[in-house]
């Protein structure tokens, strides 16, 4: 836009009804606002915008000394007749045949310097160009130098080219003077389909009933407020009516006049482009509506999306296997040492996950794929379920295309969705590998009453040994009406026996609480994820449409 603007103030130095300095304000907010919501918005209903950007900067870098006016009419309404009449030269064919003027003709009053890449840009071909600078006029002409009047084709043409080429010309002129006469002044086509389309345009736009000679003189005050009537209903008050007929000499003359002021204020061009950009802001407001709050971390969609996202991501599954982990391994570690080989047997539940080694730093190394079992159908029912209500959620109130934009930015990451939930499980540390001093105490413990145990019965047997082969029998101490290895033996079972039966509940609290923590984790992992891939591109969405709003504001600001 810096090149629009840098165009814009230097081209735009007059004081008048349209400020130069806020009508760039305003260019240059719908153009930021055509940046904020590219990618959000589909491009077919922003195409009036952009082409009144580029319109824009356009038009005021090509001639900021001419004032391009049209002069607009159906067949037979004598706008012709006018154009010749104004430039006091047959320049523009009249005649009997409709329609009669097929193809744009431009008169250029004073030097053409300037003007002619504005004709180039409008259109116009060179053998339709005409030059009003006479040195037989002297200084007749000289209020209307700088003017540019075109004599376009018959808007309610048979032939369609005609039609598009004056539909593409009145998106270009600074002015539109409407032609009308009075036998088709009322013509609801000239009213619906042109006059009303102008509403925005009233600072540009003048209404000429050409050929007033054709009512008798008392009837002409009586058409012309006919006319006003219809003017008003078209939306267009105060909009100048003029009377003309080429028959009088002075006839033209009012039409003449409001040239030469247009002219000589050099404003038409503003003013256009002002009512061009009240157009577009009107539209683009439909298309923004109300404000919208993004969602809030409490938000039951939310909610519902986390709990979706955690049993795809295999966080029960995950959970469990830390539970039945941390009991396989503190049996391992507390349990008799003379069946913990039997539990060795087993598999731990976290290695078959491939979760059994704490994560390293994802910055250093890659993060191991993981054994979570693939989520259900309907686990990823329920997933494509809480995606859904995320969106509606966030997109509800608002206008036109913003909640597809706000359901396709939702979905826009789901395919990385499963690597992503893989990962960050994976690079969860479920806290299973650091060492439990209880567990080794426990373990002591056993040990201890365990080698009292074979003490004993060692003992025992030597002394059972001693008795077959006929040596002499072992005296063993005697601990009330016990022997020692005996004492020693059973006691050692019954130890170990109570040591596990006491250390049993404890370690099923304690693997309790590590599948609490480990699920807070997963959990918190998960978020992160949902936050990442689903949660934020929606949240761009909602800002985009909160700056949307923002600079649109400035952009009506007139």
């Amino acid at each position: 836009m810096s090149g629009l603007g840098g165009r814009l103030r230097e081209a735009l130095r007059a004081d008048g009804r349209v400020d130069a300095d806020q009508l760039f304000a305003r260019l240059e907010a719908v153009q930021r606002f055509l940046g904020i919501v590219d990618g959000h918005l589909p491009d077919t209903p922003l195409v009036p915008a952009r082409t009144l950007v580029e319109r824009a900067g356009t038009r005021l870098a090509l001639s900021r000394d001419h004032t391009v006016v049209a002069l607009a009419g159906a067949t037979g309404s004598g706008k012709s007749s006018l154009f010749n009449a104004m430039a006091r030269m047959e320049l523009s064919p009249v005649g009997v045949r409709r329609p009669t003027t097929g193809v744009a003709h431009a008169c250029v009053w004073g030097p053409l310097d300037g003007g002619s890449r504005l004709l180039d840009w409008l259109g116009v071909l060179p053998r339709h160009r005409f030059v009003r600078e006479s040195l037989l006029d002297g200084a007749d002409e000289s209020a209307l130098h700088g003017l540019i009047l075109l004599d376009l084709p018959d808007f309610d043409s048979v032939q369609h080219s005609h039609r598009l080429e004056v539909d593409r010309l009145l998106g270009l002129v600074d002015l539109v003077v409407w032609v009308v006469d009075p036998q088709k002044y009322a013509d609801r086509v000239v009213h619906r389909n042109y006059l009303r389309e102008f509403h925005r345009h009233r600072d540009v736009t003048l209404v000429v009933l050409h050929q007033a000679d054709r009512l008798p003189p008392a009837d002409v005050p009586v058409v012309l407020a006919d006319l006003r009537r219809l003017l008003d209903a078209d939306e267009l008050p105060g909009v100048p009516l003029l009377a003309t007929s080429i028959t009088d000499p002075n006839g033209p003359d009012g039409l003449r006049e409001a040239l030469e002021r247009t002219v000589a204020e050099r404003q038409a061009a503003l003013r256009r482009l002002s009512g061009d950009v009240d157009g577009v802001v009107a539209a683009l407001d439909e298309m923004v509506g109300a404000p919208r709050s993004a969602l809030a971390p409490d938000d039951p969609a939310v909610g519902t999306l986390h709990r979706a996202l955690n049993v795809a991501a295999g966080v029960p599954a995950v959970a469990d296997a830390v539970e039945q982990a941390y009991r396989h391994r503190a049996a391992a570690a507390t349990g008799w040492p003379l069946v913990r080989f039997w539990r060795r047997l087993r598999p731990d539940p976290l290695r078959r996950l491939h979760l059994a080694e704490a994560p390293s730093d994802p910055a250093e190394s890659l993060v191991a794929a993981t054994s979570v079992p693939e989520p259900s159908v309907a686990d990823k029912s329920a997933l494509a379920l809480a995606l859904r209500t995320v969106s509606e959620r966030a997109g509800s109130g608002l206008p036109s295309a913003w909640p597809n934009a706000v359901t396709a930015a939702a979905r826009s990451r789901i395919g990385d969705l499963p690597d992503a939930l893989d990962r960050a499980v994976a690079g969860v540390d479920l806290g299973m590998d650091r060492p439990r001093l209880w567990w080794r105490l426990v373990g002591g413990v056993q040990w201890l009453v365990t080698f009292a145990a074979v003490a004993g019965l060692a003992w025992l047997l030597l002394g059972y040994g001693l008795r077959i082969l006929g040596l002499p029998e072992l005296r063993h101490p005697m601990v009330g009406e016990v022997p020692a290895p005996t004492l020693l033996l059973l006691g050692g079972l019954l130890a170990g026996l109570l040591t596990a039966a006491v250390t049993r509940p404890a370690v099923r609290w304690a693997a309790g609480r590590a599948r609490q923590r480990a699920q807070a984790r997963l959990t918190g992992a998960v978020g992160a994820v949902a936050d990442e891939y689903v949660l934020a591109p929606v949240r761009a969405v909602i800002a985009a449409h909160a700056d949307a709003r923002t600079v649109l504001e400035v952009a009506r600001h007139r």
